[in-house]
């Protein structure tokens, strides 16, 4: 009976010690992610300056070129300028879509070049992504782009040092259309002015639904007196 009594409390007191343990490693754990999501808050662009009555609509453009010419036909009409992050293989593929955005008055931004998660790259690696993006098209408009979207919003402390490195900022949005995934027009309306806001980037893609919605969106933000900028204006960099 002692020794059972004795097996309890050794198993008691292990107890104790492992639930101490682990509230340490969920407290340092906890204060690891705080200290990495200022970090990162500190160097990447959420939304931009929010004492001008300005917005962004952020186009990420990896995919197709059906759906561009509508898009940029309502912006011309709708006289805005915005930005374009394209990726390296889209520009590769699809050369006289970016000089045709270029010439039209529009931002052009990075992508990075093969669409990967960026999050799990290393330094190097995660230079590379945005040096081959940068160079190809440097090579078709002979610029030099500084603004640099990480592929599906996935980015780790490499991303933001080499990034930063090259003279780029990291970009990413305040608000999420996710026309990539649901392809309902309305829908799109809504996740891109539903209290739309000073200073916001608003992410889109060039899908169907995105361009037959566009006009509406365009006319929320003229009704709200929210004027469509490009990224760099909005950011005020």
């Amino acid at each position: 009976m002692k020794d059972k009594k004795k097996i309890l409390k050794h198993i008691g007191v292990n107890l104790v010690i492992v639930l101490m343990l682990s509230g340490l490693c969920v407290l340092a754990f906890n204060n690891e992610i705080r200290s990495v999501f200022v970090s990162q808050t500190d160097d990447v662009f959420y939304r931009g300056d929010t004492s001008q009555n300005n917005i962004s609509l952020m186009i990420n453009v990896y995919w197709g070129n059906e759906y561009l010419p509508s898009m940029l036909q309502t912006l011309q009409e709708y006289d805005v300028k915005t930005t374009f992050f394209v990726g390296g293989m889209w520009v590769a593929k699809y050369p006289e879509e970016l000089i045709k955005i270029y010439e039209q008055g529009h931002e052009i931004a990075n992508h990075g070049f093969f669409h990967k998660d960026q999050s799990k790259m290393t330094f190097s690696e995660n230079q590379q992504e945005i040096i081959n993006t940068h160079k190809l098209v440097k090579e078709y408009l002979g610029i030099e782009m500084n603004l640099f979207a990480p592929p599906s919003g996935a980015f780790n402390e490499n991303t933001i040092q080499a990034a930063q490195a090259l003279d780029y900022q990291v970009i990413m949005w305040s608000r999420d259309t996710i026309d990539w995934r649901d392809h309902n027009a309305d829908l799109i309306y809504t996740r891109a002015t539903q209290n739309l806001s000073n200073g916001e980037l608003v992410l889109m893609h060039p899908t169907l639904e995105t361009a037959t919605v566009l006009p509406r969106i365009l006319e929320y933000c003229k009704e709200h007196s929210l004027n469509v900028v490009p990224v760099s204006s909005t950011i005020l960099i």
